[in-house]
């Protein structure tokens, strides 16, 4: 394996978040019944004229800006010639020699080599086809066009990538991108986000190209990841042998791990492209790509570096953080709210995302607002309430009790007791029930020390201040 290296580039279909489809006004809704949502223009019937949708060219302008790509004022839509059950009109409305935007790339990282830029060849726009359903009959196949017609963004990187796990990077960066940039759900088992892989090997050092297959019907990252492997291990064994690669497109099979063949790979002449006769040229004016620059939202990458710089988090902290636009928001207004950042970030990532992923929801059905959090966050600096206590206070506000934390604590009693002469006394107590512990601390057993300390916060019921109850134990281990 060592004597070939892969040689990667993804396609990637991201259907843009409207109303509406790309050029008629059927609504553009996921999960309605099947053929719902259709009318003469998806369905291509004579007579019926598209009429393109601004708000499509809008998010893709954004999309486009985002990805570091240049919007050209002018492109053209064009028809793209080819047969399949679900595409009614036997032909598709794209784009071709004159895509939306050209030229932009993003940074993945790589392993040792660390972080490195892919290309984006070009973003273009174009409708979804409808879908097949293969499991709604046992004898034969539905076909639902409820999608034809949806507006998408093709995203086509250049052969940059060297590996599948450099990939699942990349594409876990753009999704992660476009999810801050508002202009998709990027939600793969909806068919939102769809990755096409180009595969190809050759020998260690060379700069030609060697012959491509192209994967397709790939539901995750991680079977993209799974199916670029096991392409390249293919393409190896067949040159391996002395045998060539054929220049094909093959369909993944998650369930037996494997790929097989579905068409010969076909040529851009294949599909007869020609200029779209009803519809003119697209023409943008520089003032519409401005205002959509202006909108843009800090990106996730310049969001991460500037938590590691301005709240001096440390790199995984601000990784996780970013993870997603609504997450990095919460955590910025805790930060804020709390005067702590560091101690912000660790409720974030424990209490709040160990909530979150216990429910498998989102930070926007989190009860407990950023404010309140913050103001938990501060009664535990201060030393107010236990760690213990404040986590207890964090679950009653998730269950949805609208009370203030300082409140709560008020109201259950959860003050961390401070009180020399109170803590004294779960002191002497757990040292009278555990003598032999406590002798052998005295003889310097130092890691009896947390178990002792443990059996006074379970005495205090939480309440006491640790320090004070580790400071009280050590006097007495002192004599």
């Amino acid at each position: 394996m060592n004597a070939y290296e892969p040689i990667i580039g993804v396609e990637v279909h991201v259907q843009l978040r409207t109303r509406t489809k790309l050029f008629c006004r059927d609504v553009a809704e996921f999960g309605a019944e099947p053929n719902t949502n259709v009318c003469p223009v998806c369905l291509g019937l004579p007579g019926a004229l598209p009429v393109i949708n601004g708000a499509a060219i809008d998010l893709a302008i954004g999309a486009a800006l985002g990805l570091g790509c240049t919007v050209h004022t002018t492109s053209i839509f064009a028809r793209k010639n080819y047969f399949y059950p679900d595409l009614p009109k036997g032909y598709q409305i794209t784009q071709f020699d004159r895509p939306l935007a050209t030229d932009g790339g993003l940074e993945a990282e790589n392993g040792e080599r660390g972080a490195v830029f892919v290309r984006i060849r070009r973003i273009h726009l174009e409708e979804d086809a409808g879908k097949s359903l293969h499991d709604r009959f046992a004898d034969r196949t539905a076909i639902d066009l409820n999608r034809a017609g949806v507006p998408l963004i093709e995203i086509v990187t250049e052969p940059d990538l060297r590996s599948p796990a450099h990939t699942r990077a990349f594409l876990n960066q753009l999704k992660r991108t476009l999810e801050y940039l508002d202009v998709s759900d990027c939600d793969m088992e909806k068919g939102s986000l769809r990755v096409d892989a180009n595969v190809s090997i050759r020998q260690t050092g060379e700069t030609r190209l060697g012959t491509k297959t192209e994967i397709k019907n790939m539901n995750s990252f991680a079977n993209v990841e799974r199916a670029i492997a096991f392409e390249v291990e293919r393409q190896v064994g067949i040159v391996s042998a002395g045998g060539a690669v054929v220049h094909e497109t093959l369909l993944w099979d998650a369930a037996r791990n494997t790929a097989r063949p579905m068409r010969s790979k076909e040529e851009s002449h294949d599909y007869r492209y020609f200029p779209e006769p009803d519809l003119p040229r697209l023409v943008l004016a520089e003032a519409r790509i401005n205002a959509a620059r202006i909108a843009l939202p800090e990106l996730p990458h310049v969001r991460e570096a500037r938590f590691r710089q301005d709240w001096e988090l440390p790199a995984y902290d601000a990784g996780v953080l970013t993870a997603s636009r609504a997450l990095a928001d919460y955590y910025e207004d805790v930060a804020q709210g709390a005067g702590d950042a560091k101690l912000a970030a660790n409720w974030v990532m424990t209490d709040v995302l160990g909530w979150l992923n216990q429910r498998s929801v989102s930070i926007e059905d989190l009860p407990v607002d950023a404010a309140r959090l913050a103001a938990l966050v501060r009664l535990a600096a201060r030393g107010i309430v236990s760690s213990t206590g404040a986590r207890s206070v964090f679950a009653r506000m998730a269950e949805g009790d609208a009370r203030t934390p300082e409140d709560i604590v008020q109201a259950e009693g959860l003050a961390q007791v401070r009180d020399d002469a109170a803590i004294a006394v779960w002191v002497d107590e757990v040292i009278a029930q555990h003598a032999d512990e406590f002798a052998r601390l005295c003889q310097g057993e130092e890691r009896l020390l947390p178990f002792l300390m443990g059996q006074v916060m379970k005495r205090s019921k939480g309440k006491a201040d640790p320090r004070r109850a580790t400071d009280l134990i050590k006097q007495r281990a002192a004599g």
